[in-house]
């Protein structure tokens, strides 16, 4: 449904990550990914937060079912957090690698002149 049949110029390319049903079943929250910047998961956001009414149609429709529950969107961010993370961490080890490497060449050049 995201990707073509919702219209709005606002809703930048993206997919769900997840679907979190409360205990109950009268809401759920749906964690959205956005392929771009923080301006268009904004854009996006608010422009799935206007068709909600259009979704929850479309999914009484599609299940058959009588009940649809309240549905809330919301930016997941974990993918992006995860790539940093990986960077950091990547960063991390060439450092170490380098001082390691340093400090053997500083080892090595002590036992040389002694």
């Amino acid at each position: 449904m995201l990707e073509g049949e919702l219209s709005d110029p606002r809703i930048a390319p993206s997919y769900v990550t997840e679907v979190v049903l409360a205990p109950g079943g009268k809401s759920c929250r749906v964690f959205i990914a956005v392929n771009g910047n923080a301006e268009e998961e904004d854009s996006t956001l608010e422009g799935l937060m206007a068709a909600r009414a259009f979704i929850r149609t479309e999914i009484r429709y599609r299940m058959g079912v009588r009940h649809v529950p309240e549905i809330t969107f919301a930016i997941d961010r974990s993918e992006k957090m995860e790539a940093r993370m990986d960077e950091l961490l990547g960063r991390m080890e060439k450092r170490k690698t380098k001082l390691a490497k340093k400090v053997a060449a500083k080892e090595s050049s002590a036992a040389a002149t002694k």
